[in-house]
C-alpha cells in the first residue's frame, strides 16, 4: 500500500498516509491513458474552424464565357479555389472533436494516472485549512511554504468558490474537485496536493 507524506499549512511534514492501493498503487495502464488524455483534450477544442467551399461563397454562378474557341482556359462560375475570392479546398469545417469513452474507461484513466504521479513521488496530502478572507496572498504564502511555485494541482474535495477565487490569478495552479478530476488534470501537474478530506471524495468516485 502506497504511502503519502502529509503537510500543514506551514509547509511542515506531519507524517504520512497510507493511501488506497487500488488508486494509488494500481499499475498505469498506458495505452488506456493515451486514449483518456487524447480525448479529454479533445474534448477541450472549440472545433469552430471553418472555411467556406465554392458552393458558400458570395458570387454569380454564370459561365464567364464560352467553352472553345477563346484560347482561354474553360472556367464555368466565379468561384473555383484557385480564383482569388473563390471557396477553400479542403478547408477546416465545424465541427465536434468529442470521443465517446466509456466512464469506466476515464475512471481507469484517472486511477493509472494517480498511481503513475505518486509511483513518481509527486502526490501529497495537505491538512485542511481555512482562508481568512478572499485574499490571494492568503494561498499563496501556503503555497510559498509548501514550496509549490509551477504546476500545482490542488484537489479540494468539491467546488469551493472561496478556494477558487483566491487562486484562480495564481500563475501555474490549478484547482480541481476531486468529483470533476480526470486523467488530464492529473498528468498535466508537476506536484498534486489533495486536501486530506478530499480522498473520502476520491475513493467513493472511484471505488
Amino acid at each position: 500500500m502506497p504511502t503519502l507524506p502529509i503537510y500543514n499549512a506551514e509547509g511542515e511534514q506531519t507524517g504520512e498516509l497510507e493511501a488506497p492501493d487500488h488508486i494509488f498503487g494500481r499499475e498505469p495502464n498506458l495505452s488506456l491513458l493515451h486514449e483518456v488524455v487524447v480525448a479529454a483534450m479533445a474534448a477541450q477544442r472549440q472545433g469552430t474552424s471553418h472555411a467556406k467551399t465554392r458552393s458558400e461563397v458570395a458570387g454569380s454562378t454564370r459561365k464567364l464565357w464560352r467553352q472553345k474557341g477563346t484560347a482561354r482556359a474553360r472556367v464555368g462560375d466565379r468561384r473555383p479555389p484557385h480564383w482569388t475570392g473563390g471557396g477553400v479546398a479542403m478547408g477546416p469545417r465545424a465541427r465536434s472533436h468529442r470521443q465517446r469513452l466509456p466512464r469506466s474507461a476515464k475512471l481507469e484513466g484517472l486511477r493509472s494516472a494517480l498511481s503513475a504521479q505518486a509511483a513518481g513521488g509527486e502526490v501529497a496530502i495537505l491538512e485542511p485549512f481555512e482562508l481568512p478572507e478572499t485574499k490571494t496572498r492568503e494561498l499563496q504564502a501556503i503555497l510559498d511554504a509548501l514550496e509549490a511555485d509551477r504546476g500545482v494541482l490542488l484537489v479540494p474535495p468539491q467546488a469551493d468558490p472561496l478556494l477558487w477565487r483566491c487562486g484562480r490569478n495564481i500563475p501555474g495552479l490549478a484547482i480541481r474537485p476531486a468529483t470533476e478530476l480526470d486523467a488530464l488534470d492529473v498528468l498535466s501537474a508537476r506536484k498534486i496536493f489533495i486536501l486530506r478530506d478530499a480522498i473520502e471524495a476520491l475513493e467513493a468516485r472511484l471505488s
